[in-house]
């Protein structure tokens, strides 16, 4: 599962993505800086890990992870091929969801592509162009549903209705994500389609150090404008984020975080917050070997997850021994668990749990 940090160009998408995966991606003055996408597999910070090292004493630890896609700044007619727009769109319609970096400071020496810093024009730029460019696949759509709808295809009809209605959503300058469609239309006709704005988003305010922990008026702008979307607003100053992230030592780091009135640094939110989006959550296994997080879907069965681990656990899923996770930290250790009756035994129907410590029983 990937997440797409987009934006216009010098928003401060490159600098973030270097704060989230430690790659050193270009970060310039200026736009078409970043051209093909840096991918970075990030680590998904998750204290429930640490207390179980501190339990377990594993020989390793390892944690969750999520992928993160640094696309280059979409501009003004992206949709029509402007910039290096095609290219561009087709790497976002490759992610499972949406990072939307805004611009929410002032600095003189850092130009803006429209020469003066208003988010809300920004947002609705990148809206815009992602709107069109799921109008264009709506319409292709259309053409080839509309032949079969004539000829009487209930499917078909069906299929139109809904097309229609996006079509409508988007002309009206509404993302396919804030429509309302019936459970069977969407996973039917809606899903495979793999609209851009139907993606999940999430808007990060970019701001300078002092607006780091309380924001400021262009973030409660932000925040107003899209109280409709049903989306998260983060509020991260990149820049102070990048510097946390030049020193090595954590008492350092702590000290800096400190001053600016932070208990942790902000892109460790943003990771748990991007996991979140993409409907990911962790359950762990739990041995001397090594203590690990894995991801699976929020409401995967059993098996399922037992085939993140291997095929095979899947296909010869028998049951799980399951503890919930904070019983394990309540006792202390999985025998200590086990003698308090706390450990369930569940079968193939059983959903999984966020933090669940599990161990799978299988047979090949």
């Amino acid at each position: 599962m990937k997440a797409g940090i987009v934006g216009l160009p010098n928003v401060g998408k490159s600098t973030l993505f270097n704060c989230l995966s430690n790659a050193k991606a270009q970060s310039a003055n200026f736009p078409f800086c970043t051209i093909e996408p840096n991918i970075g597999v990030v680590n998904v910070p998750d204290p429930r890990l640490e207390k179980l090292e501190e339990l377990v004493k594993p020989e390793r630890v390892l944690p969750a992870t999520v992928e993160i896609v640094d696309i280059a700044g979409l501009v003004k007619g992206a949709s029509k091929g402007e910039g290096l727009g095609n290219q561009f769109l087709a790497n976002i319609r490759e992610t499972d969801a949406i990072l939307h970096v805004l611009r929410c400071f002032d600095n003189e020496n850092i130009v803006h592509v429209d020469g003066s810093v208003d988010p809300i024009r920004d947002k609705e730029t990148i809206d815009m162009e992602l709107q069109l460019k799921d109008l264009e696949t709506a319409d292709k759509k259309l053409d080839k549903v509309k032949r079969a709808a004539k000829t009487g295809n209930k499917e078909a009809q069906k299929e139109e209705a809904v097309l229609l209605k996006i079509k409508a959503g988007l002309e009206a300058g509404v993302s396919v994500r804030a429509l309302e469609f019936s459970e069977e239309d969407y996973e039917e006709f809606v899903k495979p389609s793999q609209f851009i704005t139907d993606k999940p988003v999430m808007y990060v305010c970019n701001v300078d150090e002092s607006a780091a922990n309380t924001g400021n008026a262009y973030v409660d702008k932000v925040k107003e404008a899209v109280k409709d979307e049903n989306a998260e607003v983060l509020v991260l100053a990149v820049g102070t984020e990048a510097d946390i992230n030049e020193l090595d030592d954590y008492e350092e780091r702590q000290m800096f975080l400190a001053d600016i009135g932070l208990e942790e640094p902000g892109s460790a939110k943003l990771i748990r917050s991007a996991y979140k989006l993409l409907n990911q959550q962790t359950y762990f296994t739990a041995g001397v070997k090594e203590v690990r997080a894995w991801t699976v879907n929020v409401g995967a069965t059993g098996p399922q997850a037992a085939g993140v681990i291997h095929t095979d656990f899947e296909k010869g899923f028998i049951r799980a021994e399951v503890i919930a996770y904070n019983d394990y930290v309540e006792y202390g250790s999985e025998a200590k668990v086990k003698d308090a009756g706390k450990m369930r035994v569940e079968g193939k129907n059983y959903i999984v749990k966020d933090g669940d410590v599990m161990h799978f029983l299988f047979n090949v």
